[in-house]
């Protein structure tokens, strides 16, 4: 397996990310191409593809943002990915241990993510890489 970080976006990202982001949302479209552009042209953020090998298909992603805020920088993964074909062979945990061995370089504190419950498998490699599973409540204001 190959993680690699994307620094441009490419057709063949562009199809791959049409098959992946829909087995992780419905709620939301893949990005389109200037969305893809300005996401990756952004110091803010990190996307890491995973690979079968060197050259093959993308089959998994996974995203790192940075924020600043008044008590110090923050760092989320977002969309962690992997196609459902090719789950169960470390995929995931190869483009988390990525992700956060670049927020390590950054200088944050943690790497926060959230996860549906129902994502059993993910939630079970979230905790057994270390993550622990916060006392909160989590808010969601929808602009209609």
């Amino acid at each position: 397996m190959v993680i690699e970080r994307v620094s441009a976006p490419s057709a063949e990202l562009i199809e791959a990310l049409e098959s992946l982001v829909p087995q992780l949302t419905r709620n939301n479209p893949p990005p389109a191409s200037q969305d893809l552009e300005d996401l990756l042209r952004s110091d803010a953020n990190v996307l890491l593809i995973a690979r079968l090998g060197p050259g093959q298909q993308i089959i998994g992603t996974a995203s790192l943002a940075f924020y600043q805020v008044p008590t110090g920088v923050r760092a989320v993964i977002e969309d962690v990915i992997v196609d459902q074909q090719w789950r169960g062979l470390g995929t995931g945990e190869a483009l988390i241990s990525g992700l956060l061995g670049l927020a390590r370089e950054k200088g944050v504190r943690g790497v926060s993510l959230t996860s549906n419950p129902g994502r059993t498998a993910a939630n079970q490699l979230y905790v057994r890489m270390g993550f622990s599973l916060r006392n909160t409540n989590s808010y969601y204001y929808r602009f209609e």
